[in-house]
Protein backbone atom coordinates (compact mmCIF):
# COMPACT_ATOMS: atom_id res chain seq x y z
CA UNK A 1 0.00 0.00 0.00
CA UNK A 2 1.36 3.31 -0.98
CA UNK A 3 2.77 5.79 1.79
CA UNK A 4 0.15 8.58 2.07
CA UNK A 5 1.87 12.25 2.59
CA UNK A 6 1.78 13.45 6.08
CA UNK A 7 -0.37 16.11 7.44
CA UNK A 8 1.67 18.81 7.34
CA UNK A 9 3.23 18.27 4.04
CA UNK A 10 -0.70 18.35 3.11
CA UNK A 11 -0.85 21.80 4.53
CA UNK A 12 2.51 23.06 2.95
CA UNK A 13 0.92 21.72 -0.59
CA UNK A 14 -2.15 23.82 0.16
CA UNK A 15 -0.61 27.04 1.39
CA UNK A 16 2.12 27.25 -1.13
CA UNK A 17 -0.67 26.12 -4.42
CA UNK A 18 -2.91 29.42 -2.67
CA UNK A 19 0.12 31.20 -2.67
CA UNK A 20 0.86 30.63 -6.55
CA UNK A 21 -2.33 31.42 -7.84
CA UNK A 22 -4.20 33.95 -5.55
CA UNK A 23 -3.49 38.21 -5.35
CA UNK A 24 -1.25 37.90 -8.45
CA UNK A 25 1.01 41.08 -9.65
CA UNK A 26 1.69 39.59 -13.07
CA UNK A 27 4.21 40.85 -15.54
CA UNK A 28 5.12 39.42 -19.10
CA UNK A 29 9.57 39.10 -18.93
CA UNK A 30 10.08 39.08 -22.27
CA UNK A 31 14.01 40.22 -21.59
CA UNK A 32 16.78 38.66 -23.50
CA UNK A 33 18.90 38.85 -20.63
CA UNK A 34 18.76 36.16 -17.65
CA UNK A 35 19.58 36.56 -14.15
CA UNK A 36 20.49 35.92 -10.82
CA UNK A 37 20.57 37.37 -7.53
CA UNK A 38 21.63 36.32 -4.16
CA UNK A 39 19.51 37.03 -1.06
CA UNK A 40 20.10 36.52 2.86
CA UNK A 41 16.68 36.45 5.33
CA UNK A 42 16.83 37.37 8.86
CA UNK A 43 20.65 38.91 8.01
CA UNK A 44 22.16 36.90 10.62
CA UNK A 45 25.88 38.84 10.51
CA UNK A 46 27.43 35.64 9.08
CA UNK A 47 25.39 36.28 5.93
CA UNK A 48 26.91 39.69 5.63
CA UNK A 49 30.64 39.00 7.48
CA UNK A 50 31.69 35.95 5.65
CA UNK A 51 28.92 35.77 2.69
CA UNK A 52 29.51 39.33 1.96
CA UNK A 53 32.99 39.01 1.94
CA UNK A 54 33.09 36.28 -0.83
CA UNK A 55 30.10 38.17 -2.87
CA UNK A 56 32.75 41.41 -2.84
CA UNK A 57 35.44 39.16 -3.93
CA UNK A 58 33.85 38.97 -7.05
CA UNK A 59 32.33 42.09 -7.18
CA UNK A 60 28.67 41.33 -6.56
CA UNK A 61 26.15 42.89 -4.62
CA UNK A 62 23.20 40.93 -2.82
CA UNK A 63 20.03 41.44 -1.19
CA UNK A 64 19.46 41.65 3.23
CA UNK A 65 16.27 41.22 4.13
CA UNK A 66 16.20 42.69 7.81
CA UNK A 67 14.01 42.73 11.00
CA UNK A 68 14.75 45.53 12.80
CA UNK A 69 12.73 44.43 15.94
CA UNK A 70 15.89 40.78 15.92
CA UNK A 71 18.21 43.25 15.67
CA UNK A 72 21.66 42.81 17.75
CA UNK A 73 19.26 39.08 19.08
CA UNK A 74 20.74 35.70 18.87
CA UNK A 75 18.89 33.31 16.85
CA UNK A 76 18.47 30.07 15.42
CA UNK A 77 20.44 31.22 12.94
CA UNK A 78 23.66 32.66 14.94
CA UNK A 79 23.80 36.31 16.20
CA UNK A 80 21.87 39.15 13.97
CA UNK A 81 22.95 41.91 12.27
CA UNK A 82 24.53 45.09 14.39
CA UNK A 83 24.18 48.36 13.38
CA UNK A 84 27.47 49.17 12.38
CA UNK A 85 26.88 45.48 9.86
CA UNK A 86 23.86 47.93 8.52
CA UNK A 87 25.97 50.97 7.85
CA UNK A 88 28.92 48.68 6.30
CA UNK A 89 26.23 46.88 4.46
CA UNK A 90 24.77 50.26 2.78
CA UNK A 91 27.97 51.78 2.08
CA UNK A 92 29.17 48.78 -0.19
CA UNK A 93 26.30 48.69 -1.49
CA UNK A 94 24.48 45.79 -1.03
CA UNK A 95 20.31 46.26 -0.60
CA UNK A 96 18.93 46.45 2.44
CA UNK A 97 14.91 44.81 1.82
CA UNK A 98 11.96 44.41 4.61
CA UNK A 99 11.62 40.96 6.52
CA UNK A 100 8.61 42.70 8.55
CA UNK A 101 9.40 44.60 12.59
CA UNK A 102 8.93 41.16 14.23
CA UNK A 103 9.48 38.31 11.94
CA UNK A 104 5.75 37.72 11.38
CA UNK A 105 4.71 35.01 9.99
CA UNK A 106 3.31 35.26 6.70
CA UNK A 107 0.45 32.92 6.37
CA UNK A 108 -0.87 32.83 10.02
CA UNK A 109 0.02 36.45 10.66
CA UNK A 110 -3.13 38.46 10.84
CA UNK A 111 -3.22 40.90 8.21
CA UNK A 112 -3.57 44.09 10.46
CA UNK A 113 -0.80 42.37 11.98
CA UNK A 114 1.36 42.03 9.24
CA UNK A 115 1.27 45.35 8.17
CA UNK A 116 1.49 46.83 11.00
CA UNK A 117 4.63 45.01 11.38
CA UNK A 118 5.35 46.25 7.57
CA UNK A 119 5.46 49.95 8.38
CA UNK A 120 6.93 49.72 11.70
CA UNK A 121 9.89 48.22 10.02
CA UNK A 122 10.10 51.01 7.43
CA UNK A 123 9.76 53.56 10.33
CA UNK A 124 12.55 51.79 12.07
CA UNK A 125 14.63 52.24 8.83
CA UNK A 126 13.99 55.86 8.11
CA UNK A 127 15.11 56.77 12.05
CA UNK A 128 18.75 54.74 10.77
CA UNK A 129 18.45 55.68 7.04
CA UNK A 130 16.46 59.00 6.31
CA UNK A 131 17.19 58.48 2.16
CA UNK A 132 17.16 54.33 1.71
CA UNK A 133 14.03 53.68 2.40
CA UNK A 134 12.86 49.53 1.56
CA UNK A 135 12.28 48.85 -2.13
CA UNK A 136 11.20 45.33 -1.83
CA UNK A 137 10.74 42.41 1.03
CA UNK A 138 10.79 38.74 1.64
CA UNK A 139 7.86 37.32 3.62
CA UNK A 140 9.07 35.59 6.77
CA UNK A 141 8.73 31.88 7.70
CA UNK A 142 6.32 30.90 5.34
CA UNK A 143 4.46 30.81 1.95
CA UNK A 144 2.33 33.88 2.05
CA UNK A 145 -1.11 34.11 2.59
CA UNK A 146 -3.03 35.73 -0.66
CA UNK A 147 -4.37 38.42 1.86
CA UNK A 148 -0.94 39.05 2.61
CA UNK A 149 0.29 39.39 -0.83
CA UNK A 150 -2.29 41.90 -1.42
CA UNK A 151 -1.36 43.98 0.91
CA UNK A 152 2.26 43.44 0.72
CA UNK A 153 2.41 44.62 -3.55
CA UNK A 154 0.96 47.95 -2.24
CA UNK A 155 4.18 48.61 -0.19
CA UNK A 156 7.16 47.46 -2.50
CA UNK A 157 8.05 46.87 -6.29
CA UNK A 158 8.32 42.99 -5.82
CA UNK A 159 8.02 40.54 -3.11
CA UNK A 160 10.03 37.04 -2.40
CA UNK A 161 8.99 33.99 -1.42
CA UNK A 162 10.12 30.32 -2.11
CA UNK A 163 9.05 27.29 -4.18
CA UNK A 164 12.84 26.26 -5.43
CA UNK A 165 12.66 27.49 -9.20
CA UNK A 166 13.37 30.39 -11.17
CA UNK A 167 11.44 33.52 -12.48
CA UNK A 168 10.62 32.97 -16.23
CA UNK A 169 8.03 34.24 -18.96
CA UNK A 170 5.39 35.66 -16.43
CA UNK A 171 6.64 37.45 -13.12
CA UNK A 172 4.39 37.44 -9.99
CA UNK A 173 5.73 40.68 -8.59
CA UNK A 174 3.47 39.58 -5.11
CA UNK A 175 5.60 36.19 -5.02
CA UNK A 176 8.98 35.81 -6.92
CA UNK A 177 10.47 32.54 -6.89
CA UNK A 178 13.36 31.68 -5.04
CA UNK A 179 16.08 28.47 -4.35
CA UNK A 180 16.96 28.42 -0.79
CA UNK A 181 20.42 26.47 0.26
CA UNK A 182 19.39 24.80 3.22
CA UNK A 183 20.06 21.17 5.27
CA UNK A 184 17.95 20.01 2.07
CA UNK A 185 20.67 20.68 -0.38
CA UNK A 186 23.41 22.01 0.70
CA UNK A 187 25.84 19.13 0.43
CA UNK A 188 25.35 18.36 -3.18
CA UNK A 189 25.81 21.50 -5.40
CA UNK A 190 24.85 19.69 -8.60
CA UNK A 191 21.42 20.55 -7.99
CA UNK A 192 21.49 24.19 -7.80
CA UNK A 193 24.14 24.56 -10.24
CA UNK A 194 21.92 22.80 -12.96
CA UNK A 195 19.31 25.06 -12.07
CA UNK A 196 21.35 28.31 -12.98
CA UNK A 197 22.24 26.58 -16.06
CA UNK A 198 18.63 25.81 -17.03
CA UNK A 199 17.58 29.63 -16.21
CA UNK A 200 20.18 31.02 -17.90
CA UNK A 201 19.31 28.85 -21.20
CA UNK A 202 15.81 30.12 -20.50
CA UNK A 203 17.00 33.61 -19.62
CA UNK A 204 15.31 33.37 -16.76
CA UNK A 205 16.20 35.28 -13.33
CA UNK A 206 16.66 32.71 -10.70
CA UNK A 207 16.87 34.54 -6.69
CA UNK A 208 18.95 32.63 -4.67
CA UNK A 209 18.51 32.40 -1.18
CA UNK A 210 19.98 31.36 2.26
CA UNK A 211 20.42 32.80 5.68
CA UNK A 212 23.63 32.17 8.21
CA UNK A 213 26.94 30.96 6.08
CA UNK A 214 29.57 29.68 8.48
CA UNK A 215 31.31 26.37 8.95
CA UNK A 216 28.82 25.16 11.55
CA UNK A 217 25.51 26.31 9.94
CA UNK A 218 22.43 26.24 10.86
CA UNK A 219 19.72 23.63 9.56
CA UNK A 220 18.53 27.01 7.27
CA UNK A 221 22.27 27.84 6.53
CA UNK A 222 25.51 26.69 4.57
CA UNK A 223 28.93 26.65 4.81
CA UNK A 224 31.41 29.44 3.58
CA UNK A 225 32.80 26.69 0.65
CA UNK A 226 29.46 25.48 -0.64
CA UNK A 227 28.81 29.18 -0.99
CA UNK A 228 31.40 30.45 -2.94
CA UNK A 229 31.14 27.45 -5.13
CA UNK A 230 27.79 28.41 -6.29
CA UNK A 231 28.91 32.32 -6.83
CA UNK A 232 31.82 30.72 -9.44
CA UNK A 233 29.31 28.86 -10.87
CA UNK A 234 26.85 31.86 -11.44
CA UNK A 235 29.74 34.08 -11.98
CA UNK A 236 30.82 31.49 -15.17
CA UNK A 237 27.34 30.81 -16.27
CA UNK A 238 26.73 34.48 -18.28
CA UNK A 239 24.07 35.78 -16.12
CA UNK A 240 24.21 39.06 -15.12
CA UNK A 241 24.21 39.42 -10.96
CA UNK A 242 22.50 42.27 -9.29
CA UNK A 243 20.21 42.40 -6.38
CA UNK A 244 16.36 41.94 -6.33
CA UNK A 245 15.59 45.99 -6.45
CA UNK A 246 18.55 46.36 -9.50
CA UNK A 247 16.90 43.02 -11.50
CA UNK A 248 13.20 44.98 -11.15
CA UNK A 249 14.91 48.13 -12.13
CA UNK A 250 16.41 46.63 -14.97
CA UNK A 251 13.33 44.74 -16.45
CA UNK A 252 11.31 48.00 -15.74
CA UNK A 253 13.61 50.51 -17.56
CA UNK A 254 13.48 48.32 -20.46
CA UNK A 255 10.37 47.99 -20.36
CA UNK A 256 8.10 44.33 -20.39
CA UNK A 257 4.09 43.98 -20.97
CA UNK A 258 2.07 43.56 -17.77
CA UNK A 259 -0.28 40.97 -17.62
CA UNK A 260 -3.33 42.25 -20.24
CA UNK A 261 0.11 42.70 -22.88
CA UNK A 262 0.31 46.47 -22.67
CA UNK A 263 3.53 47.98 -22.77
CA UNK A 264 4.80 49.59 -19.97
CA UNK A 265 8.53 50.90 -19.55
CA UNK A 266 10.51 53.84 -18.03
Amino acid sequence: MPQLPSLERLENYYEKVRSLIFERRSLKFTGATPFISFSFDDFPRSAYLVGGAILKKYDIRGSYYASFGLMGSESLVGEIYSLTDLQELVNDGHELGCHTYDHTDSWKGKPDVFEESIIKNQQALKAIFPETPFKTMSYPKRHPHPRIKQIAGRYFKCCRGGGQNFNAITLDLNNLKSYFIDRKNRDDPAELKALIDTSTKANGWLIISTHDICNNPSPFGCEPKFFEEIVIHAVHSGATILSVYEVYLSIYNHGFQNSSGVYEGK
